[in-house]
């Protein structure tokens, strides 16, 4: 029995570690390196400029709600540095984010859960795409699949963070 306790224990301690690493402290690296002129993410962080999301989770500065990701409320080429933190798995279409982005900012940084963070990857709970990399940051959206079962499970159950 506790060969049976230990065998299961010890992956999901793996997994949580992995997972604060990824969305803890190599994220708010990412956060920190710079001011961000506009960081859409969880709502949650204060990327320096203007923080947006569909959904305002804390009290941050400067914060814009937005309606519809494939068209933001900002004018063309308004931010030179555009942050993009943990939010493009969770959209139905990753390409229409990433010309919305292109069209409001010169540079765009995509932080995305790598394959390594297990948890995050296999969450089809929220997510709706695996990016195929091992590199948290990225100026380019990496290769990609849909997360298997994960349109179900949203279909059926709801996504718990809609994007």
């Amino acid at each position: 029995m506790d060969l049976l306790i230990l065998s299961l224990g010890l992956p999901v301690i793996l997994a949580w570690i992995l997972n604060r690493i990824s969305y803890v402290w190599l994220k708010r690296r990412i956060l920190q390196e710079r001011v961000w002129d506009l960081n859409l993410c969880c709502g949650k962080t204060d990327g320096g400029g203007v923080n947006a999301d569909i959904h305002k989770h804390d009290d941050v500065p400067s914060f814009v709600q937005i309606d519809n990701i494939a068209h933001l409320p900002f004018a063309d080429g308004q931010f030179e540095r555009v942050l993009c933190s943990h939010t493009v798995e969770h959209v139905d279409d990753p390409d229409a984010l990433d010309r919305e982005l292109r069209r409001v900012g010169r540079e765009v940084v995509y932080v995305l859960p790598p394959l390594w963070d297990i948890s995050a990857v296999l969450n089809v709970f929220e997510h709706q795409w695996v990016f195929l990399t091992l590199r948290k940051r990225h100026h380019c959206l990496p290769p990609r699949i849909r997360l298997p079962f994960s349109q179900h499970v949203q279909r059926t159950l709801g996504q718990r963070i809609a994007a």
